[in-house]
């Protein structure tokens, strides 16, 4: 996962994992992109920092500031020990976008009534209460921000509306958790935050991004609680 504070005039943001890790995939586009604006600051988040080459390739040549810190989201402790040293990172500085990318799939698998409910429990925690945690911890954070503004990665999988059926069943039943999560992460108790879910897609990874950033940095109060395609259209929930 990355955190990216602008320094001057761009955005603050905090990119979380996507179903690879910030070093790699979508991910590490995403930091890859952040960082082109020398403005920027980042914070990359990822399991284990030292073996993130690509990571720290980008780190070394990067127009704007970039740092990896280890994070794993499936696990509260490693949340919750993330907050003081990115608040080392940003000073008097707060956040202006949260970006939870992460995930984990159980690889394609059609199960149907008799499926096991320790899968459910075993996607939990990356997929539902990893998102609902960092919106917490990092909500202070987000209140010193000029934007606010927290972007959940979902899949079209998690549309009952589009009704994909039984494929990749818990992954799909753990992102529709996570929509719902945005709902009330939306809700009346929290009128400066934009929150929403957004379906990056099946796109080339430079495209999918380039279009996140982009719906991130023009997103409005009308684009909280909603369910969003790269591209800005609504998914039916």
């Amino acid at each position: 996962m990355p955190i990216h504070h602008a320094a001057r005039s761009g955005p603050c943001q905090v990119n979380a994992e996507a179903v690879q890790h910030s070093s790699r995939g979508i991910g590490l586009e995403l930091v890859r992109q952040l960082v082109s604006d020398p403005s920027n600051v980042v914070v990359a988040m990822c399991r284990d920092p030292a073996r993130a080459s690509k990571l720290s390739a980008l780190k070394a040549a990067a127009p704007g500031q970039l740092y990896v810190v280890a994070l794993d989201v499936g696990s509260e402790a490693s949340i919750r020990g993330s907050v003081a040293e990115v608040e080392g990172i940003l000073g008097s500085k707060g956040l202006d976008y949260l970006y939870n990318n992460a995930a984990i799939t159980d690889g394609g698998r059609r199960l149907g009534v008799r499926f096991l409910v320790r899968r459910i429990v075993g996607h939990a925690p990356a997929n539902v209460a990893g998102p609902a945690l960092m919106g917490t911890v990092y909500l202070p954070l987000l209140e010193k921000g000029r934007r606010k503004v927290i972007v959940n990665m979902t899949s079209g999988l998690a549309s009952i509306g589009l009704d994909f059926g039984a494929k990749n069943a818990m992954y799909s039943i753990s992102k529709t958790a996570l929509n719902m999560l945005v709902r009330i992460q939306a809700g009346k108790d929290a009128a400066d935050l934009i929150a929403y879910v957004v379906d990056p897609g099946s796109r080339q990874v430079e495209e999918s991004v380039e279009r996140l950033i982009r719906l991130a940095t023009t997103a409005t109060a009308e684009s909280s609680g909603r369910f969003l395609r790269h591209d800005g259209e609504q998914v039916p929930w």
